[in-house]
């Protein structure tokens, strides 16, 4: 493939640098470029924005309200999003159940909640992992019994990120204890403010409380919440977890803290000199961004491939897991250019209203806490050790 942006694309790269110059709100992008928390105003304020341009859901087909941007025009808005400091849109609703609804979906389901999606009536998560049911998904114990008109929803899902704001969530359950795992599973739509839905917050490394226990108690799901076809949810969660590895990747992301780095090493000192002259400091750093640029190119070869609306293949697992690794190393330089001034925690310090002067250099408050929280890249979404079986087994065909 031609790796060169055409004339057509470079302009296209200049609309969207004056698109965010012009409505990215700089308070927002300062949050962002500090690592400092974001409210769920402050998410929903730009997906407002992007869907006010028609931006929002650049990767649906335009009948479904996208954009019909080709596969680098999409490459391009990620990475001038990702520079900018624009955040990562939540991608539970957009770019997990919306692609498995427009695929999967009949069109009374479309209808009704792929324009919820896009105007924000709907605060989507995911449930697909319990305890003893994570990488192994096709172990989960969660059951629905068909009754009447209706599904009881019976089990526990964990690690729920955001299910604290959610109203909605896409899960899956087992339909047919008797099938094989991978056999009996469905996927259904359930509401999270119905009767025997509980939400516990579990703390996590950077102190946050981003993530949930999902507890379901006879919980009632109506039959027509069943996206395709009963026992048939297996194929529908692989096809989501495809877009969730290439998003996990998250190029743009990895770019701006790549910047984000060099500028910290050109003004911290060591025995006298910039850190970014430190022999062992920048092999590291020279390592890091060669490791960036060879994914950048394999990130566009995966989206030009999907283009024509095919599923990545085991190259999304090749990407979740370069992604997620060289987006740790940068972390960890970050936290390791900060020297002891990473060490102190101080929680107010990770929001934007922290008024208190800074302990050393401004980045520190937040290095510590971001490397912590991002350990869990390398396992959610499916853990890399389990991605490189996978690869395996598709490129030897087993």
């Amino acid at each position: 493939m031609d790796l060169q942006f055409t004339p057509e694309e470079q302009a296209f790269r200049e609309e969207v640098r004056a698109f965010l110059k012009d409505h990215l709100p700089a308070a927002l992008s300062a949050k962002v470029k500090a690592g400092q928390r974001l409210t769920r105003q402050d998410q929903e304020g730009w997906h407002a924005i992007l869907n006010r341009k028609g931006w929002l859901a650049y990767h649906w087909p335009k009948e479904h309200g996208g954009t019909g941007w080709s596969a680098i025009q999409k490459f391009i808005f990620d990475d001038e999003c990702a520079m900018a400091g624009g955040p990562r849109l939540v991608p539970f609703g957009l770019s997990m159940l919306g692609p498995v609804l427009i695929k999967y979906g009949n069109e009374a389901q479309k209808k009704h909640w792929l324009p919820r999606i896009l105007n924000g009536d709907d605060w989507w998560c995911q449930g697909y992992s319990e305890p003893g049911a994570g990488s192994d998904l096709a172990s989960l114990k969660t059951t629905a019994v068909r009754q009447g008109d209706h599904y009881i929803v019976n089990g526990q899902k964990t690690w729920t990120t955001q299910g604290q704001h959610a109203n909605m969530m896409f899960c899956l359950v087992r339909t047919d204890r008797q099938a094989k795992a991978q056999s009996g599973i469905s996927f259904l739509l359930i509401d999270m403010n119905q009767p025997g839905v509980e939400v516990r917050p579990i703390r996590t490394l950077d102190g946050d409380k981003e993530v949930n226990e999902v507890f379901l108690t006879d919980v009632k799901v109506p039959l027509e919440n069943l996206v395709g076809e009963e026992n048939k949810g297996w194929t529908y969660a692989k096809y989501l977890l495809t877009y969730e590895r290439t998003g996990i990747a998250g190029v743009g992301f990895s770019m701006a803290a790549l910047e984000k780095l060099k500028v910290i090493v050109s003004r911290v000192q060591r025995n006298g000199k910039p850190l970014s002259q430190d022999p062992q400091f920048a092999t590291r750093m020279a390592q890091v961004e060669i490791d960036l640029n060879n994914m950048a190119t394999t990130n566009l070869r995966v989206i030009a491939s999907v283009q024509g609306g095919g599923v990545p293949g085991a190259e999304s697992s090749m990407l979740k897991i370069r992604g997620t690794v060289i987006r740790q190393e940068l972390l960890s330089l970050i936290r390791r250019a900060m020297g002891p001034y990473a060490l102190p925690y101080i929680e107010e310090a990770q929001f934007a209203e922290y008024q208190e002067a800074p302990v050393g250099p401004p980045e520190a408050a937040t290095a510590a806490a971001a490397y912590f929280n991002y350990r869990k890249l390398s396992i959610f979404g499916g853990s890399n050790e389990i991605q490189r079986n996978i690869i395996s087994k598709m490129i030897l065909g087993l």
